[in-house]
């Protein structure tokens, strides 16, 4: 019997004929405010090998009219097979070790490999093994299930979390046999990676260690980061069962996705808040429609929160105290009042901003209004999620925006006997 996180048939180019440091790049929910870091990007990796090109950043949903986006997604799928025929080597059976250096010099400690998606559910309520941290917005889904559909390959940069207090797993995985796979440096000063290939035995072993704990564990498995991005996996792999039929599907290559599997109790790890952006609403009437929001709330808190604001070209800030509460944690009052705002004010619109420094530009940038808050501690997830279910969306980020996980290692998804 197998564990739902397993060994897969692991894609890489040759590094010693490809610019490393251009081929890898950063998710595609990073920098979603700020088009000039992809821009950049464009610029230094130019016509070489890059999972840039087979990748759709963010910034460009909404930025870019339907046609452009089509023939975005086109070239996508496009360079994909270019790049399967021509770029990649498959590793067969194959589990990666990896020690990524943040910027601040940290490492945290990865295993890539692909997990079960029979085994995962983000409907909220769910106790499926594999479970969303965070609740998903369904309308998020749709454009990312475009580039999906007709994709040969899929690179991940999902955090797939377990809960090892003793660090057993990956103590033993530093210990074992394994054969370097890469080692260079991230681009855009987002600090460097280092990769081995697992031995059989050492697989075997971490197979075996992980069936034992999914028999134990009231909650084997929780979505630290891309929760959206293995949500649209699922839905993907669902719309495989309704075309081909429950059994055929089970043996198709999108019945999985490849994920990164991280300790939550590495050393290096650390929860960031996410914080606010709000456009097009005025300060003044921000301030009275929290007033009522209070008013409405008959639930007595103390959840305190910065409100950060453009004037005369520098940022303002003002401290603010929830006097009523809708959620036990101070993001959750305040997405539910911004959603409510939003459907009051369609002309406004909602950002989430990873990092302190880029809130408040954005804030001089856009006149916009910006909220800082303490975030939650990562001791409370495993918890928080087994009890209560998914968290107010986008309530934590695993590190800052340039420490995120890099699209490196792919994966075939499309079954060339269908």
């Amino acid at each position: 019997m197998k564990p739902l996180f397993t060994a897969a048939d692991i894609l890489l180019p040759d590094f010693t004929a490809v610019d490393a440091e251009k081929y890898a790049c950063i998710a595609c929910d990073q920098f979603t405010s700020e088009p000039r870091y992809w821009e950049e990007v464009k610029t230094l990796v130019g016509d070489a090998p890059s999972l840039f090109h087979i990748i759709l950043p963010e910034c460009y949903l909404e930025s870019e009219d339907e046609a452009a986006l089509t023939s975005r997604i086109a070239r996508i799928h496009a360079n994909m097979k270019q790049y399967e025929k021509g770029v990649f080597s498959t590793h067969k059976d194959s589990m990666i070790y990896l020690e990524r250096r943040d910027t601040a010099g940290k490492v945290r400690r990865g295993l890539v490999g692909k997990i079960d998606l029979e085994g995962y559910c983000y409907e909220k309520g769910s106790t499926s093994p594999v479970r969303a941290t965070e609740g998903t917005v369904l309308s998020r889904i749709p454009p990312r299930l475009r580039v999906r559909r007709g994709a040969p390959l899929e690179a991940p940069h999902v955090m797939l979390l377990i809960d090892d207090p003793e660090n057993t797993l990956f103590s033993r995985v530093e210990k074992g046999e394994k054969t370097l796979a890469y080692d260079f440096t991230l681009m855009q000063g987002g600090g460097a990676v280092k990769g081995y290939f697992l031995s059989p035995a050492l697989i075997e072993w971490v197979e075996g260690f992980l069936l034992a704990m999914e028999k134990k564990a009231p909650l084997p498995y929780a979505v630290g980061d891309g929760n959206h991005s293995l949500a649209t996996a699922k839905a993907y792999y669902e719309e495989i069962k309704a075309t081909l039929g429950e059994e055929k599907a089970r043996l198709h290559p999108a019945r999985y996705a490849l994920v990164e599997l991280v300790n939550i109790h590495d050393s290096s790890l650390e929860f960031e808040p996410i914080y606010r952006l709000l456009l097009g609403v005025e300060k003044d009437t921000l301030l009275a429609e929290l007033d009522a929001f209070c008013k409405e709330n008959t639930e007595k808190g103390n959840q305190q929160f910065t409100l950060l604001s453009a004037q005369n070209g520098e940022v303002s800030e003002a401290s603010y105290t929830l006097s009523a509460v809708a959620h036990s944690l101070t993001v959750g009052t305040l997405q539910i009042f911004l959603d409510k705002l939003l459907q009051r004010h369609p002309e406004a619109s909602l950002d989430y901003i990873h990092g302190e420094d880029s809130l408040r530009a954005l804030c001089l940038e856009k006149n916009g209004l910006g909220f800082l808050f303490e975030g939650m501690e990562k001791k409370e997830l495993f918890p928080s999620v087994a009890k209560d279910g998914s968290l107010p969306r986008k309530t934590f980020s695993m590190g800052t925006s340039r420490d995120k996980r890099y699209y490196l290692e792919c994966r075939r998804i499309e079954d060339s006997a269908c």
